[in-house]
């Protein structure tokens, strides 16, 4: 009685079938472990690991070191799962089985740049690409003097982004020609006495001229800025250079009324023609008239740009292209 007594005491204070469910759990756990490189097998550190397992369902997270590596210690044998997260690259997953007491070695991870970041590399190049564009639209000048910036002599040059639509604007309102041109126009006008409404000397001149340049600055950048911007359009012309003469001619006439999207591809030239319209409206504030005909006077301004948009297309066509120095090397033209 005293052997069967003494045999039913556990001699660590705790019951036999306590200890026996522990003692297979201190011996059967295992580890796993590896090693995340990117596809020049350079280590990748700071990359996220998550473990999860089935039964029982759980899941803990580990970073890898500098030398890309990683681990998770005292691990119960079973099927287990790794998903491995790292800015900039995609997700890779991994399952396994860890056995009693293994040391589970995963293959190497070689993480692939994320399709996310390899779209943002080519946005950001497309646009480097349309600024050096801009540039040497901006050497362009008839005669070496006249802005000649809206023209592309490159088919298939880069669409131009919001700010490069703005910046183009603000480059021809401003350029000294420009506003010299403008000023000419005023003259001419008040010598025939245009617009007799704003009268005669000193005070009729700067009024033609304010109105002149009203019209040269909300034209070009509702026409060539806003609108584009809004509707995902071109404002330039692009430059045709090849094909008969006729075919050339109907091209350039075309354009007043269709243009490039942003997406490369030929639509209504919304911008252009909208452009106008609120150009002419907007000339209501400004412009003396006769018997109040706003209405007629808003849409005659703007016939009036459209008009001078397809003769300027046709001068872009045939005429200006040969008397405008440092002219793109991809013009797909001969001289």
């Amino acid at each position: 009685m005293l052997a069967a007594l003494i045999l039913s005491v556990p001699l660590s204070g705790v019951p036999l079938h306590a200890q026996s469910r522990q003692l297979p759990a201190q011996e059967v756990a295992g580890s796993i472990s590896g090693t995340i490189l990117d596809a020049s097998r350079s280590a990748i550190g700071g990359a996220r690991v998550k473990l999860t397992r089935d039964a029982p369902s759980t899941s803990e997270e580990a970073l890898s070191s500098d030398d890309g590596q990683f681990s998770f210690a005292r691990i119960a044998p079973g099927p287990f799962h790794l998903a491995i997260v790292a800015h900039g690259f995609a997700t890779q997953v991994f399952s396994g089985i860890l056995h009693p007491e293994e040391n589970y070695i995963v293959p190497v991870f070689e993480l692939a740049i994320s399709a996310e970041t390899t779209n943002m590399q080519v946005v950001s190049s497309q646009v480097e690409v349309a600024e050096e564009q801009i540039k040497e639209q901006e050497k362009q000048r008839v005669l070496g003097v006249v802005p000649n910036f809206y023209v592309s002599y490159i088919p298939n040059a880069a669409p131009l982004n919001s700010k490069q639509k703005f910046e183009l604007a603000w480059r021809t309102a401003v350029d000294p020609v420009t506003i010299v041109m403008t000023g000419g126009i005023a003259g001419a006008q008040q010598a025939s006495n245009g617009f007799s409404g704003y009268g005669q000397g000193a005070q009729g001149y700067g009024k033609r001229f304010g109105a002149d340049y009203a019209d040269m600055v909300s034209g070009t950048f509702i026409g060539s800025a806003i609108l584009p911007s809004l509707l995902k359009q071109d404002p330039r012309y692009f430059y045709k250079g090849t094909g008969s003469r006729p075919s050339r001619f109907l091209y350039a006439l075309a354009n007043s009324f269709i243009c490039k999207g942003d997406n490369g591809r030929w639509q209504a030239n919304y911008s252009n023609v909208l452009g106008s319209i609120a150009a002419g409206g907007i000339s209501n504030l400004y412009y003396p008239t006769t018997g109040n005909n706003r209405v007629g006077l808003t849409f005659g301004n703007a016939a009036i740009g459209i008009g001078v948009t397809a003769v300027m297309n046709l001068f872009q066509e045939f005429v200006v292209r040969k008397m405008t120095p440092n002219v793109h090397s991809h013009d797909p033209a001969t001289p």
